[in-house]
């Protein structure tokens, strides 16, 4: 039932900014946890963000730590990713997910949005 939406991918040099939003219809859960992901061609879905809808606690991935920044419209019922400083190695799909606990692996999330393609050049 709750869908949710990636937005503002796109291309950027090296050094460069974007801000994501993932909006949601709906959050599936009380205090849902959505966390942004990325995947590589080739690969694995890593996890390089999280917070809890609701609550300041945001968790960030060692790679993206210090340049990267999780925040929320509750409003809006809106996530958003702010990714500064960025490099080739950020290259990927970027999805945000929903799920009842945030936790790395990605099989723990329920909800997904269809990702939003982030193009980093040296």
């Amino acid at each position: 039932q709750a869908q949710l939406v990636e937005s503002g991918g796109g291309s950027v040099q090296a050094g460069g900014s974007l801000r994501l939003s993932c909006a949601a219809s709906e959050w599936p859960y009380k205090s849902a946890c959505v966390s942004w992901f990325r995947q590589a061609p080739g690969k694995e879905r890593e996890r390089v963000a999280s917070t809890y809808i609701g609550i300041n606690t945001p968790s960030y991935d060692d790679s993206v730590r210090g340049r990267f920044t999780i925040s929320q419209d509750s409003a809006k019922k809106t996530v958003f990713l702010q990714m500064n400083s960025l490099q080739p190695e950020d290259t990927g799909v970027y999805y945000c997910a929903a799920g009842t606990i945030c936790r790395p692996d990605p099989g723990e999330y329920s909800h997904w949005g269809q990702g939003t393609q982030v193009t980093v050049s040296s």
